[in-house]
């Protein structure tokens, strides 16, 4: 017996050391790109790169002539901008640009992901690169997902006009408690604790959720509610965790909130 229960610990100690050094992996799964790779493809998206220290982040940005302002999405934590900026149509339709960014390791992005500092840091630069232009106009943070966490932080730091998290997750501590909940909390280096943001972001606050979403259960977004009073929930019917643009009640609302400012 004692043998088992000293087996079965030193087990337990490995799956947690491999979680430790191997997050990064398990969290970040980017799908890299050739630098000749062509993303602008219509005459009114166009690539630029902004360096941050150790690395080169790749960016698209659907310009309009007279936009009514631009909104700053963070995606989620697959792919690439190859496959998340598909949807220009539905912003030109709101006459809003839009400025999306690759993460360290992502798409034509060099580097690699190495803290939860250095990622936010990241983000806050290339807002800090891309506000200028938009002086006196609109500002929408948008997070997807992974995102949600990076856009609430930042939207504390650099209060933007409306923020909108779709399929926010509290923490990632809270996360991983749902799906795996033998995982020590502290081992985590990536909490990304929205729930500590969420409460002081000042101004509109919308978060969007499928109702049958099991990556990321709706009861997140349910409980970071309560710690914003500001925030409208929208419960999207039918909807999973990478569905929602396939919903008109999910694009009605962000359409309603973009029209609103």
């Amino acid at each position: 017996m004692l043998y088992a229960l000293t087996l079965a610990a030193a087990l337990y100690a490995c799956v947690l050391a491999l979680l430790w050094f191997g997050q990064e992996r398990l969290l970040f799964l980017p799908t890299p790109l050739a630098p000749s790779y062509p993303l602008a493809r219509e005459p009114d998206v166009h690539e630029r790169f902004v360096d941050v220290p150790g690395a080169r982040l790749s960016l698209l940005e659907l310009r309009l002539p007279d936009p009514r302002g631009v909104v700053f999405f963070l995606h989620g934590n697959a792919g690439n901008l190859e496959s998340w900026f598909v949807n220009a149509d539905f912003y030109r339709r709101a006459n809003f640009d839009l400025v999306m960014l690759d993460y360290r390791g992502y798409g034509k992005s060099s580097g690699r992901i190495a803290s939860e500092e250095q990622l936010h840091g990241d983000v806050s630069a290339v807002w800090q690169q891309v506000a200028p232009r938009y002086a006196g106009k609109r500002i929408v943070f948008y997070g997807r997902s992974l995102g949600t966490g990076l856009a609430a932080r930042l939207a504390v730091q650099s209060p933007p006009d409306l923020t909108m998290l779709v399929s926010p997750y509290e923490s990632m501590v809270a996360l991983a408690r749902t799906h795996y909940p033998w995982v020590p909390g502290a081992l985590l280096r990536y909490p990304l604790r929205t729930d500590e943001h969420i409460g002081r972001i000042r101004g509109p606050l919308v978060l969007l959720h499928g109702e049958l979403d099991t990556l990321i259960p709706p009861a997140h977004s349910e409980a970071l509610r309560t710690r914003a009073p500001q925030a409208r929930l929208v419960l999207v019917p039918g909807g999973g965790h990478n569905d929602l643009q396939q919903f008109d009640s999910y694009l009605q609302a962000v359409s309603a909130a973009l029209r609103a400012l």
